[in-house]
């Protein structure tokens, strides 16, 4: 689960409510720190608001950063950087995304150390947990997958007859996402599909 998706908190809410006595761990983590680099253990049966993503595992770190690489303090939203043990290398014969991703980690003593830009914002609480507040980009996750509308804007765009294209994650009653794209068409509108 995701903090902060409000479909999860009511799931969560009746879950807890239901079975008041097993343990309930929020895992936040991106695949590039294997999976989990934070966890929050949910003990309220009553959820009023956003579940924190938690506070980092043994020997993995967690930064909120503000866009010129500063710590930010208590609060503050910005973007949520990970590092520690079980930080990926970087991305396979993709060196430019790697760079650009995996930078060094000034706050360690190590000099190899490295930390991952999750394109998450988020911010600390007083409680030394995180809470997750969205994306810095335009990027959704639907069912587990990392999908970035504007790379489809512009595959949409390519089609003769296109001037322009949006894509948007949307909700339906039930909570799913999905995509859906709208265009603007060159000229008349026939009607018919691309």
């Amino acid at each position: 689960m995701v903090g902060g998706e409000k479909a999860s908190e009511k799931h969560i809410a009746k879950l807890r409510h239901t079975y008041p006595y097993i343990k309930v761990i929020n895992g936040y983590g991106p695949t590039e720190n294997t999976t989990f680099s934070l966890t929050y253990t949910i003990t309220n049966t009553k959820i009023d608001g956003p579940i924190p993503i938690g506070r980092p595992l043994n020997n993995r770190k967690a930064y909120i950063m503000d866009t010129q690489g500063s710590l930010l303090s208590i609060n503050v939203p910005g973007e949520i950087y990970v590092g520690g043990a079980g930080l990926a290398r970087g991305y396979l014969n993709c060196a430019e995304l790697t760079a650009e991703k995996f930078v060094h980690n000034l706050f360690c003593e190590e000099a190899e150390a490295r930390m991952y830009k999750t394109g998450d914002l988020g911010r600390w609480l007083s409680d030394g947990n995180i809470e997750y507040l969205g994306r810095i980009d335009d990027q959704v996750k639907i069912h587990g997958y990392r999908i970035e509308p504007g790379e489809i804007e512009s595959v949409l765009q390519e089609y003769k007859g296109v001037r322009q294209a949006a894509v948007q994650a949307r909700e339906d009653k039930s909570g799913n996402k999905q995509l859906v794209g709208y265009i603007v068409p060159e000229g008349v509108f026939t009607g018919t599909c691309l």
